[in-house]
């Protein structure tokens, strides 16, 4: 090999090096933010516990409260659910430790999430195209955006529905609920960080649609299946009962549908663009 062909090759070689220490550094960077919230989180368990994980399975939580509002003005009474029978219990020594370690390392990684993804497209921008970078514009507000109201969405409504419906479900009066807390902690993770992911829908139809892959007419003549696939999805991330489904499934099918209308506004903005560049070669 010429000096000149190795001398390229220790380019790329150190082209290649280089890249990997910026991306070790972007995740380095990120991990020390969740690490620096979950230690917050984890020196304080009563916060964390108290008024976060533990409070859907109040009946003063917000969700009941403003549900026994909303009875209250429509004059239905049932509406306001009360106490309901609710006991954990930790079967396993390690049980309440683990889950504290668990929740807090959670925790951290939600709060930190805009800045995990900052880091994330820091990483990835520079090797974007200019029309790339211009179709991407504002990918991190929204991203973001649309991560926290799905976390919201998974915990002020998903979540107090299940646990309302689980705590009072019996198939027999003898038989009482009694969970466990590392299944409790396990359940509420999975809603309300699963609802977080599938409310990127909108952004993941948005980027499909630049690129041509996805179209309004695509996505319209897949309608039917999409809707399967959306409530398979939500059976997955939901507790096994069709009423938990339905309350996920629903807002999702309405993400889909929002997801067309994107979908259509991205098209039209390319016909557009595509119209006047054929114009101005004309003149």
């Amino acid at each position: 090999m010429s000096k000149a062909g190795k001398l390229d090759q220790e380019e790329k070689e150190m082209s290649f090096l280089d890249h990997l220490e910026e991306l070790r550094w972007h995740i380095v960077r990120s991990g020390l933010a969740i690490m620096i919230f979950a230690i917050v989180l984890f020196l304080n368990k009563d916060f964390l516990f108290g008024d976060v994980i533990f409070a859907p399975t109040k009946s003063d939580f917000w969700t009941f409260r403003k549900l026994c509002e909303f009875g209250n003005w429509i004059h239905i009474e049932a509406l306001c659910l009360g106490d309901f029978p609710f006991e954990l219990q930790s079967r396993q020594m390690m049980g309440q430790f683990m889950m504290h370690m668990t929740a807090s390392f959670v925790g951290g990684i939600v709060i930190a999430f805009p800045y995990i993804f900052w880091e994330i497209w820091r990483f990835i921008a520079p090797g974007l195209h200019i029309h790339e970078r211009k179709i991407s514009r504002g990918a991190v507000f929204f991203v973001s955006l649309l991560f926290i109201i799905g976390i919201m969405f998974g915990y002020y409504i998903v979540t107090p529905v299940a646990i309302n419906f689980f705590a009072t479900y019996s198939v027999f009066s003898e038989v009482q609920n009694q969970f466990d807390i590392t299944n409790y902690v396990s359940t509420i993770l999975t809603l309300v960080l699963g609802s977080g992911v599938l409310f990127q829908l909108p952004i993941v139809t948005y980027f499909l649609s630049k690129v041509g892959l996805v179209t309004p007419t695509i996505m319209r003549h897949y309608r039917k299946h999409s809707i399967v696939v959306i409530f398979i999805l939500a059976a997955i991330i939901t507790p096994p009962d069709p009423f938990t489904m339905i309350f996920v499934g629903v807002p999702l099918s309405f993400l889909y549908e929002i997801s067309i209308m994107i979908s259509a506004m991205v098209l039209r903005r390319k016909k557009k663009e595509e119209a006047l560049i054929k114009q101005e070669s004309n003149d």
